[in-house]
């Protein structure tokens, strides 16, 4: 659609949709604790579903780290929503390495696992809501390590090309060919179970 002004036809600029993460960070770089709340909410969940691609068992740990480092360095941190969202990833992805490189060089010995018996306000409902996304959490982890990084970086973390290949070190045409890849294959490998049942 345009618009005429004068002898000149102009087409109007689309109006981006404000940032959730924008208002809630100002005010928790301002030091609102209730900010920084919202801020973790926002950016928990996608942070731990990368994480659980990288390493399943110890997803929630990194995930915790990762956060102590957040809060740790916040005053130093300037930028807006997309740069401390970058920022974030770039710790867990930091953390996660680093854990790994912990367990290789201590292995551990398998225990008993702990069984958490507390309470939800609705177990079936919550049971019915992780199922969709564990199974594509499943579907992203089935692909190759470097590969299951980028989509869980680009589609459930919503980082920009140009930041998911700034965070794993590659070309941003590397990091658009091998998400785009990446989906293709998963949207084949997803019909193909559908229609096994």
């Amino acid at each position: 659609m345009t618009a005429e002004r004068g002898d000149v036809l102009t087409t109007p600029t689309p109006q981006r949709a404000a940032d959730p993460l924008g208002e809630p960070l100002a005010r928790a770089l301002e030091g609102d604790e209730d900010a920084f709340g919202e801020v973790w909410r926002l950016l928990h969940p996608p942070l731990l579903r990368y994480l659980r691609v990288r390493d399943r068992d110890t997803a929630e740990d990194i995930a915790a780290e990762t956060w102590l480092h957040v809060v740790r360095d916040l005053g130093r941190f300037s930028g807006g929503p997309a740069e401390f969202r970058a920022w974030v990833f770039t710790l867990g992805r930091h953390r996660a390495i680093d854990a790994g490189r912990a367990r290789a060089a201590r292995p551990s010995t398998p225990t008993a696992e702990v069984v958490d018996i507390g309470t939800a306000p609705s177990a079936e409902a919550a049971a019915l809501e992780r199922v969709d996304t564990e199974a594509a959490v499943r579907l992203v982890a089935s692909l190759p390590g470097p590969q299951a990084e980028m989509v869980m970086l680009r589609v459930v973390a919503g980082l920009s090309v140009a930041e998911v290949a700034a965070i794993v070190g590659k070309k941003p045409g590397t990091v658009a060919v091998n998400v785009h890849r990446a989906l293709k294959k998963l949207a084949r490998t997803h019909r193909a179970r559908a229609a096994r049942g």
